[in-house]
């Protein structure tokens, strides 16, 4: 069955070549990219991969930031050794200090047994840090001493151990502005930084996503006799005039919903279900020359709180449904939240409610 008028095919004429970068121990996990912002960026990483150095991978949610960690890992002489991942944003700050350096038997209500932290089960390896900038400053202290000195204190320890670590931290946040509000610490941010790669925005490779729809096409409609050739011109025009907030993520899901929803008689841009209720975070079907997106003109930060406000509304006041839908920590939801509070607005839903 086929949906769409365009072959999936060769590659057109003129065409830059396609950087295919296949993650050593994972077939799965590639870097599909034409787009030559992209390509400098794996060109990094690669470079990256070849020193022992901390390295800062930043950008937005859904770009692929662990997925630039397991490659600099896996491409690096570390790769025999394990690949530990913490999610800073996603364990509570009373328990974070014991996921990251273990703990002692009787350290504390609750600590029956000795168990191994994160740092030291990463020995030999790699630690990727999920979020650094969620992590509490306290505990951004006792980690600055881990990078420093390459030791780990236990809770409850006696004395520190030795490990050797090589430590990817990812955010999606300003490192530096977060480091000037004083909500970072300096220092940290140095030794973390010795390599900094930036990931940039779908929206900000748009060459890419040709690509990477095609990509993602072929993973979904993989069995013996694929359902569709590829995506018809309007198809790739919703594509590529989509602003794609949640970014790779959002465009596989996109794809893998058009296999799954698609029959005979419908199109591929109506399975592909970009243009949501409200419009947030997409440019208008009909935008084009002349015709700037709405968000057009606008200082992120203000588009960045309506988005916040509107999933808000959406959702009937439910933090923890909106932080999902925005594709954020429900800490950093939270702290979104507050800062608002502080000038002037009221976020929807109950005043009392802390879900």
């Amino acid at each position: 069955m086929t949906l769409d008028a365009e072959a999936d095919g060769g590659m057109p004429d003129g065409a830059a070549p396609v950087c295919s970068v296949r993650v050593p121990d994972d077939p799965a996990e590639d870097f599909v990219c034409r787009d030559p912002v992209m390509v400098a960026v794996v060109q990094r990483a690669k470079r990256a991969a070849e020193s022992g150095a901390s390295v800062l991978i930043s950008g937005e949610s859904g770009t692929g930031k662990e997925v630039f960690a397991r490659y600099i890992h896996n491409a690096s002489a570390r790769a025999k050794g394990p690949f530990v991942a913490l999610n800073c944003a996603a364990i509570p700050d009373h328990l974070l200090e014991s996921e990251l350096f273990g703990h002692e038997r009787g350290a504390f209500s609750g600590a029956i047994g000795r168990r191994i932290g994160k740092l030291e089960a990463a020995d030999g390896g790699t630690i990727l840090l999920d979020e650094i900038s969620e992590m509490d400053s306290r505990l951004q202290a006792k980690l600055l001493r881990a990078v420093q000195e390459r030791e780990v204190d236990r809770v409850g320890g006696q004395r520190p151990m030795k490990v050797d670590i090589r430590i990817i931290a990812t955010t999606n946040k300003d490192l530096q502005a977060e480091v000037r509000k004083q909500t970072f610490r300096e220092d940290l941010y140095f030794r973390l930084n010795v390599i900094p790669l930036n990931i940039p925005s779908l929206r900000a490779r748009p060459d890419d996503i040709p690509v990477l729809a095609r990509y993602f096409l072929r993973k979904y409609d993989s069995r013996a006799v694929p359902r569709f050739r590829g995506f018809s011109e309007a198809s790739m025009n919703a594509m590529t005039a989509y602003h794609w907030p949640g970014n790779v993520r959002e465009l596989e899901n996109a794809v893998n919903r058009a296999v799954v929803l698609a029959s005979a008689d419908e199109t591929r841009r109506q399975c592909l279900d970009l243009f949501p209720p409200g419009g947030t975070g997409a440019r208008p079907a009909s935008a084009g020359a002349g015709q700037p997106a709405a968000s057009a003109g606008r200082p992120l930060w203000q588009i960045e709180r309506d988005a916040i406000i509107d999933t808000l509304v959406m959702t009937g006041g439910n933090r923890t449904r909106a932080a999902e839908i925005l594709d954020i920590s429900i800490r950093c939801l939270r702290n979104k939240l507050q800062l608002y509070a502080s000038q002037g607005f009221t976020p929807p839903g109950p005043a009392s409610r802390t879900d």
